[in-house]
């Protein structure tokens, strides 16, 4: 039965042409019933137009600056080709991202080792290939040092990661009574090291904190050169913010949202989603940081920068991966409750990653029926999924449908290439892992796909 209200919290997702096309070009149905179960579509050219993009914020800022994308964000092989092949760099943590990553065309200079204590294979390989080694402790220093001399092949590449100083209970980075012994050691080694600089990564997606301890690091080269070290380049990690809807839509949705419009009066506050709109993200976020004067100077950080000839690294993951990709569900079944629907589909919520962090994923997903009605008011639901979890639920939300949702009909999550699609998946009750289908040409009247040549 519909539900007439006008007030129903809603959050709908930014236009996307690409994600159109491919609906309307019917060839959702056919993967589903050819995969037989939930899939993801990839969309690569949408990760090469925001690469393009933040290159290009890079120098029309004047500032010499290298993009590593942060493979954790999305396992597809295809996103590490794209970036391969248009010059930026891969961010991994393990061998076998590494591996992955250099099977695919990355060269090894290009590759940045980041991650806590990492494992001796892990240090060996990136030494042998000349990865750059984001170094979080004085231990994991010594293990670089050690490995680089007996390799013998080349200088072991390092930045030293440094804990910030607005965040002190972070679990990663030094110091400043470390990062002083770390730079003396860099000193000690000789050709066995060439230290390159400093990193950090923040929490959070404000601005001026970032500003502020780049700057920092920044003048931390400067100090390293006159001890005779090359401390030419900072990262700062990643940490810019995407935007999935309008601020009008997301300002609206948090004010009139409430219990009642969860499935069993699931209770959300605020600050447990991630900030699906923000004022200022992707490349506009880039351009807005550079332009942002630190605290202790007069000039932008894209001055400070320059002036001291430092190259800025960055690692970004989400914000490449925006409107990247989709994950496709089918409805098994509905249940009727008190003024809502309780819809099964045939996956599982750790496809749609956020509700394994006590969170929720917002963005509205659209329902592509088999057999299309004219809209007769509005049918909330809530998303469940095949499992024997009480607590695996796709969508706590009752989303606000405009024609009733039935068996067979399709669930679109929209934009869930960041973090969404892959992050926490595994194949619970022998389920299979949902498959990624590259959407290789969108302008296209049948669009052509191919499965993902992910190598793991």
């Amino acid at each position: 039965m519909a539900v007439n209200t006008q007030n129903w919290p809603r959050l709908p997702v930014l236009p996307d042409a690409a994600t159109d096309a491919i609906v309307t070009s019917g060839l959702l149905p056919e993967l589903a019933y050819a995969f037989g179960g939930p899939f993801h579509f990839l969309l690569p050219d949408a990760f090469t137009a925001n690469l393009r993009a933040m290159q290009e914020t890079l120098s029309a800022a004047g500032v010499d600056g290298f993009v590593h994308y942060a493979k954790k964000a999305n396992k597809a092989a295809v996103f590490v080709e794209q970036a391969a092949a248009h010059g930026a760099g891969i961010d991994v943590a393990s061998t076998s991202e590494l591996r992955e990553a250099l099977g695919h065309g990355v060269r090894g200079e290009h590759l940045v080792v980041t991650g806590p204590a990492k494992d001796p294979a892990l240090l060996r390989l990136a030494v042998t290939h000349g990865a750059l080694i984001a170094v979080d402790a004085l231990d994991e220093l010594d293990a670089v040092i050690t490995s680089a001399l007996a390799g013998r092949i080349r200088p072991a590449r390092i930045l030293l990661r440094v804990l910030p100083p607005g965040q002190p209970r972070s679990r990663f980075g030094m110091t400043v009574t470390e990062l002083t012994t770390a730079v003396q050691r860099s000193v000690e080694a000789g050709d066995a090291l060439r230290m390159e600089g400093f990193s950090f990564h923040l929490s959070g997606y404000a601005l001026q904190p970032r500003a502020d301890l780049a700057a920092s690091l920044v003048e931390r080269c400067l100090n390293a050169r006159v001890m005779g070290l090359q401390a030419s380049r900072i990262s700062i990690g990643g940490g810019l913010p995407t935007s999935y809807t309008d601020a009008d839509s997301w300002h609206t949705f948090l004010a009139t949202q409430t219990p009642a419009h969860y499935h069993a009066g699931k209770v959300f506050t605020s600050g447990d989603f991630y900030p699906y709109y923000s004022p200022a993200s992707g490349t506009h976020a880039l351009a807005a940081l550079l332009e942002t004067v630190p605290q202790d100077g007069g000039a932008p950080l894209s001055q400070v920068l320059t002036d001291a000839g430092v190259e800025l690294l960055l690692e970004p993951g989400r914000a490449l991966l925006d409107q990247a990709g989709a994950t496709v569900f089918r409805i098994q079944g509905v249940k009727d409750r008190d003024g809502y629907q309780l819809l099964t589909v045939d996956g599982t919520s750790l496809s749609l990653s956020e509700q394994w962090f006590n969170s929720e994923y917002l963005p509205d997903p659209r329902l592509i029926p088999l057999q299309p009605d004219t809209p007769t008011g509005t049918f909330p639901a809530s998303v469940g999924a095949a499992t024997c979890l009480e607590s695996d639920m796709l969508t706590w939300r009752k989303i606000a449908f405009g024609q009733r949702p039935r068996p067979g009909d399709l669930l679109l999550y929209p934009n869930t290439a960041g973090y969404q699609m892959d992050s926490n998946e595994s194949p619970f009750h022998d389920l299979p892992l949902p498959p990624k289908v590259v959407i290789d040409h969108t302008d296209r009247p049948r669009p052509r796909w191919r499965l993902d040549r992910h190598f793991t």
